[in-house]
């Protein structure tokens, strides 16, 4: 199956009232607050689109809705990526892929961020190998798409809010499809 707009749509139709995880909010919920704070921040629509994305892993695995109260870390950062690849360009998967390690930079980088997690991403940052060296970071901060990774996660981390009016998925369609690589639109 080739992976379209549509099968996305769909994809959060069917799973994305689902809890985010140990969060007062939907997966959906969530996807939506994050886009939406990428696009009043004024990001370009790849980065808009990895936003609405980047947690797409979590609705395509089976390991319930919240594997990290079980110990697991469902590396969710790298499951939605090989159908990602078939529609978008680096300026989408690689802020995705590297969103989960951005927290790890952050908490090693800015001495507050850590306090301004919520339980749950303290307890998930544990699973995903905890707070990078000084050594881990810089090499972390050095990678394309590393800055977009960290911007990503601070809407992330920001888009936990119940019941904050968000457009809805239908709109954020354009800036998918604005991102999508060449081979896609053929």
């Amino acid at each position: 199956m080739k992976p379209t707009i549509e099968s996305i749509i769909e994809l959060f139709t069917e799973k994305g009232s689902q809890s985010y995880g140990a969060e007062a909010v939907s997966q959906l919920e969530h996807a939506l607050q994050c886009a939406s704070l990428a696009e009043i921040s004024g990001q370009n629509h790849e980065l808009i689109t990895a936003c609405l994305l980047h947690d797409l892993g979590h609705l395509i695995h089976n390991l319930g809705d919240n594997p990290a109260i079980q110990g697991i870390d469902d590396q969710h950062e790298h499951r939605a990526i090989p159908l990602l690849r078939q529609m978008f360009g680096s300026g989408v998967t690689q802020p995705i892929r590297l969103h989960v390690v951005a927290k790890r930079y952050l908490c090693s980088v800015v001495p507050e961020y850590w306090d301004s997690l919520s339980a749950a991403s303290k307890r998930s940052l544990e699973l995903q190998g905890g707070i990078f060296s000084p050594e881990q970071a810089e090499t972390f901060i050095q990678q394309p798409y590393a800055q977009d990774a960290v911007q990503l996660r601070i809407y992330d981390d920001k888009a936990k809010i119940t019941n904050l009016p968000t457009p809805d998925l239908n709109h954020f369609t354009q800036f998918m499809i604005a991102s999508l690589n060449k081979l896609s639109r053929i």
